[in-house]
C-alpha cells in the first residue's frame, strides 16, 4: 500500500486480492448461496437478541441518562476514540465558482491517522447558512466517493463516472449542488476506501475489515468517529450556522446518517434514504448482508447484546428525522423496515415528539434517491432548518 501527498491509496485488487481474501480454500467459498452464510442454529442465536438497553426496557427511566448510557455503549464498541484532540488544520484548494455557490476542495485531519480531502460548497452571499453532511453511499463502487453527491470541477474522469452513478440513482441529479443553489452549505467527505481513499477492492473489503480488528480497531468505528468529527468540523465553520445543521445520506449514507446524529449533538437533524430495518428481520437467509464483505462499514462487534438498529437511531431522539425507504427495495424486508419505523415512531412519541419524526415507505420505488424522493427532502430540510 503506497500513500501520495493527498493521502490516495493503492488497494491491491484483481487476482492477488483474491488470494487476500479466500486463501487456501480460494474462491470457491464466495460462490455458495447467500443462506448458507448462517449457521445452522441462526435462530437460536437471534432469539438471545432481545437488546436489553434499548429505550423501554432498559432500567434506565429518565430519557437523558438513557441517551448519556446508550451513545456510551456505542461509542465503546467502536472500538476507536473519539480524537477530539486533534486539530483539523484544513487546507483549501481548487476554487471554483458555481451555480450560485462557491466550490472548494478542503483537506484535514478527522483522525491523527490520515489526512481526508472532500468537497466543500458554500452559497453566494454573506451567510451565515444551514450546513448539510452529506454522506455517500457504498454501491459496491470505489472510484469515486464525495464524487457520488459532489459534482467534480478537479478531474474528468471522475466527472464521467459520477454522472454514470448519478443517472443511475439520483435522476441524474448531483444532490450536492442542488442544496448548495437552495442556499446550504455543504460538505462531502470519502470514506475510507473510496475517491482518494481507495478504490478497495469488492472482495478485499473482509481482510480489511479483519486486518482493523487484528489492529485492535475496526472499520466501522473509523467511519462513524469520522462521520462525527465531520459534522463538528461543519459545525464550526465561520460560514455555517451552528443551530442548523444536517446529516443526509443514501444506502450506506444513509446508515451513517442517523448513526452521526445518534453520536454527534452536532447534528440537529438528519435524513435516511433506504436504510434501516429491525436486526431480526435483516438476519434472514437470501439477505444481503449475509455476503459479509460491504458490511463490516456498519458492523460493530458486540452492539447487536445490546441495541437493535433503530435503537441507535433513537439516541438522536427527538431531534428531527425524516427516513425514507422504496417498497421495491430488495435490500431490505418491508416487515424489518416496518418494524424499525414502529419501534422508532415509539420512542419520539415518549418525548412527545412524534411530529418530528416522519417515516416513509415510497410505493414503486427500490433502493435509489430519484428526484422525487430528493425534493420531498429538500422541502423537509427547508421547513425543518
Amino acid at each position: 500500500m503506497r500513500e501520495t501527498p493527498i493521502g490516495r491509496r493503492r488497494f491491491v485488487t484483481g487476482a492477488a486480492a483474491a488470494a487476500l481474501v479466500t486463501g487456501a480454500a480460494g474462491p470457491a467459498a464466495a460462490a455458495e448461496p447467500i443462506g448458507g452464510n448462517l449457521p445452522d442454529f441462526h435462530q437460536l442465536l437471534k432469539d438471545e437478541l432481545d437488546f436489553p438497553l434499548a429505550w423501554g426496557r432498559s432500567p434506565v427511566r429518565d430519557f437523558g441518562a438513557w441517551r448519556r448510557t446508550a451513545r456510551a455503549k456505542v461509542e465503546e464498541l467502536l472500538l476507536v476514540d473519539g480524537q477530539r484532540d486533534v486539530p483539523y488544520a484544513p487546507e483549501y484548494a481548487s476554487p471554483a465558482q458555481g451555480d450560485g455557490y462557491r466550490r472548494e476542495l478542503v483537506t484535514l485531519s478527522l483522525t491523527r491517522y490520515e489526512r481526508v480531502r472532500g468537497a466543500l460548497l458554500t452559497p453566494d452571499g454573506p451567510g451565515p447558512f444551514p450546513a448539510v453532511l452529506l454522506l455517500h453511499d457504498h454501491g459496491a463502487k470505489f472510484d469515486i466517493g464525495k464524487e457520488k453527491f459532489v459534482r467534480p470541477w478537479y478531474d474528468d474522469t471522475r466527472l464521467a463516472s459520477a454522472e454514470a452513478w448519478a443517472a443511475k440513482y439520483f435522476t441524474g441529479r448531483f444532490v450536492g449542488d442542488e442544496l448548495a443553489r437552495r442556499g446550504y452549505a455543504v460538505l462531502c467527505l470519502d470514506a475510507y476506501g473510496w475517491g482518494d481513499r481507495g478504490p478497495v477492492a469488492y472482495d478485499q473489503q473482509q481482510a480489511l475489515a479483519s486486518n482493523f480488528y487484528n489492529l485492535g480497531s475496526s472499520l466501522a468505528g473509523l467511519t462513524a468517529r469520522e462521520d462525527a468529527r465531520a459534522a463538528a468540523f461543519l459545525a464550526g465553520l465561520d460560514r455555517v450556522d451552528a443551530r442548523r445543521v444536517a446529516a443526509v445520506g443514501f444506502s450506506m449514507g444513509a446508515y451513517r446518517a442517523w448513526q452521526t446524529a445518534a453520536l454527534s449533538d452536532h447534528v440537529a437533524a438528519a435524513v435516511s434514504v433506504c436504510w434501516m430495518t429491525g436486526l431480526r428481520e435483516m438476519m434472514v437467509p437470501g439477505n444481503n448482508t449475509l455476503r459479509g464483505q460491504s458490511s463490516y462499514y456498519m458492523l460493530h462487534p458486540g452492539l447487536a447484546r445490546h441495541l437493535d438498529i433503530p435503537d441507535v437511531a433513537s439516541i438522536a431522539a427527538p431531534r428531527p428525522m425524516y427516513f425514507l425507504d422504496g417498497a421495491d427495495d430488495t435490500l431490505f424486508t418491508s416487515e424489518g423496515v416496518e418494524a424499525a419505523y414502529a419501534r422508532m415512531r415509539a420512542v419520539w412519541r415518549s418525548r412527545k415528539a412524534g411530529d418530528r419524526l416522519r417515516t416513509e415507505t415510497w410505493p414503486g420505488l427500490g433502493h435509489v434517491f430519484v428526484e422525487p424522493m430528493q425534493d420531498a427532502v429538500l422541502d423537509w430540510l427547508d421547513a425543518t432548518l
